[in-house]
């Protein structure tokens, strides 16, 4: 906003400010959009399937399921259970997956 004194009147005019980075005329270079996929993922997933590493997988409704993953895709995991089936999750119902602690008891 500015104004200006005009007699015994003071004169106010809205002006537009330019954001931080505008207002130069030119175009902003902006970063670019990060990569789609950055293959983090599956080295982490395969790095707890090869240390058959006991995890909990929090799934989109809230229940939590246990046990190690022993396959993964694009699309799925595979977690292997003690005493209970396997499941095949679909990783878009997956929430979070959080290691813990130790290791999988190895049967004998």
């Amino acid at each position: 906003m500015v104004c200006r004194q005009q007699g015994a009147q003071a004169a106010c005019k809205i002006t537009s400010m330019p954001f931080h980075g505008q207002g130069s005329g030119a175009p902003r270079k902006g970063r670019p959009a990060p990569p789609e996929q950055t293959s983090e993922e599956a080295a982490y997933l395969k790095s707890l399937g090869e240390k058959q590493k006991p995890v909990s997988i929090k799934l989109a409704d809230g229940e939590i399921v246990k046990g190690w993953i022993e396959y993964y895709d694009k699309n799925m995991v595979r977690l292997t259970r003690e005493d209970q089936p396997n499941l095949f999750i679909f990783k878009h119902e997956i929430m979070y997956i959080a290691e813990d602690s130790g290791k999988r008891k190895e049967n004998r």
